[in-house]
């Protein structure tokens, strides 16, 4: 009896990436002339990135450093999520991007119908926030990736543990 091949769906953001990232942008606006006694800063808890500067169009110039580094660092800007602006202390305005990890329920139902729909032999089945895809061939396997590859769930999407 022939094994089954299979590979996992998940969404995840390397987060020592994204902590580089921060840390060079903090060091940039501290170079900057333009941020020269400012009050801009980046600070990373456990699912977000808060940002705060002096007014909004500062608060645009650090989002722009910010992104710049993590996509330098290999992050994808897909995983932030990005909140309001709002007013804050001492006449400052804070804005928290949040990471987005994992598959969440409605995109993994939505990448269980494409692989459906288009008739490829597989099997996926939602597991928390990732998705298992097994099948018999590994072209079929390698089919799927080919095919979520090319579509936009409005996610970053990682292949992992492919056997």
């Amino acid at each position: 009896m022939a094994k089954d091949s299979s590979f996992d769906i998940v969404s995840k953001v390397d987060m020592p990436e994204v902590e580089n990232a921060i840390q060079q942008a903090q060091k940039e606006i501290a170079n900057r002339f333009d941020f020269k006694n400012s009050k801009s800063s980046i600070k990373l808890e456990t699912d977000k990135i808060i940002l705060i500067s002096d007014d909004d169009f500062k608060l645009t110039n650090v989002v722009d450093i910010l992104e710049s580094k993590l996509v330098k660092r290999g992050v994808s800007l897909r995983a932030l999520e990005y909140g309001k602006p709002q007013k804050a202390a001492g006449d400052t305005v804070k804005q928290e991007v949040k990471l987005v990890q994992g598959i969440a329920q409605e995109k993994s139902k939505l990448i269980n119908k494409v692989l459906k729909d288009n008739k490829i032999k597989v099997v996926s089945s939602i597991q928390g926030d990732e998705i298992r895809v097994t099948g018999k061939n590994k072209d079929d396997l390698q089919a799927a990736i080919a095919l979520l590859r090319k579509e936009d769930f409005g996610i970053e999407l990682q292949f992992i543990n492919y056997r």
